[in-house]
């Protein structure tokens, strides 16, 4: 039974199967940087990104049917959190942006999602998320604040952007919901059409077309390996699970579980890449996790609290 405070407050509780899940698609999406940074070592990142998407659409279409949704939220959907994010996530890590790190910056999300939530959707804030949002923000200027050799500034802010986009995406498959139920995974089968082609126009105008033919001659083994990841892991299952979560359950209880991502992204950055963190990117990330915690059991304790207090 949910917490009776939870309930009255408009809060959700998280079904134990649909964590479970979630925990699932967390290893998943941290172990998802390491493989972008392999991918991106033979192959350009905007080009990368179309092919990520045409492995995500096909074979896979022919076994799900087209959802019921007006055309604009699939392009909508395509432009955020496809196209957007990863073309500038994938940029960020081609241009020098640590692995380990890109995971735990682009967890931001979680609170960009929390504040177009309130503005577009007008979910309400409670206090643990608004002080778990003041904790991250100070731990996001004390990662950037560190940039150099190791962190280009340049790189911390297109991973930033992503997170944006991200959090746009998050938006609009929220309010997929008004066109009732649907297969959330069909959806992002067929959202995955709409991406490969304004990528593949940004590879041609800002990679050309001497490395697009370069890459393809010279396609490796490592290179279909961390497509096949890409697009049928973090993409096809991933963000199946993602979507149907957010069409579930609010937005500010589904956001915040991305920001334990970085637990496996920058584990597995040290462990493949010997990528290493220095003191300030540890107090910085120590803050954005300690956000997540407050926003997910900060109003579960405050509810204990609560009903202890009363006579």
């Amino acid at each position: 039974m949910p917490d009776p405070y939870l309930k009255k407050s408009g809060l959700v509780s998280i079904a134990p199967a649909d964590l479970a899940v979630m925990m699932v698609v967390v290893w998943v999406w941290g172990m998802n940087f390491a493989v972008i940074k392999i991918g991106v070592v033979n192959v350009p990142p905007l080009l990368l990104g179309c092919l990520r998407f045409v492995l995500a659409a096909f074979p896979a279409l022919l076994f799900f049917k087209v959802p019921k949704v007006p055309l604009r939220w699939y392009l909508l959907y395509g432009m955020t959190i496809s196209v957007g994010q990863f073309a500038l996530l994938f940029s960020a890590i081609h241009m020098g942006m640590p692995s380990g790190l890109a995971s735990l910056v682009l967890q931001s999300q979680a609170f960009f999602t929390m504040l177009f939530a309130t503005l577009w959707l007008k979910e309400r804030w409670q206090i643990n998320q608004i002080f778990g949002l003041a904790l991250a923000a100070v731990g996001l200027l004390l990662i950037g604040s560190a940039h150099g050799v190791s962190m280009p500034l340049v790189g911390f802010g297109l991973t930033v952007a992503a997170a944006v986009m991200w959090a746009g995406g998050n938006i609009v498959t929220r309010s997929l919901g008004r066109f009732g139920p649907m297969d959330q995974q069909a959806f992002v089968v067929w959202a995955s059409l709409v991406p490969p082609i304004p990528f593949l126009l940004l590879s041609l105008w800002l990679e050309g077309p001497e490395a697009i033919a370069d890459s393809l001659s010279h396609f490796e083994w490592q290179s279909l390996g961390a497509l096949a990841y890409l697009a049928w892991g973090a993409t096809l299952f991933g963000y199946g699970v993602w979507t149907r979560m957010l069409s579930k359950y609010p937005a500010n209880r589904v956001a915040p579980f991305s920001l334990l991502v970085p637990l496996v992204g920058l584990t597995t950055g040290w462990l493949v890449f010997g990528e290493t963190l220095t003191t300030v990117h540890f107090v910085g990330g120590a803050l954005l996790m300690t956000g997540l915690l407050i926003n997910l059991f900060g109003a579960s304790l405050f509810a204990r609290k609560r009903e202890v207090a009363l006579p």
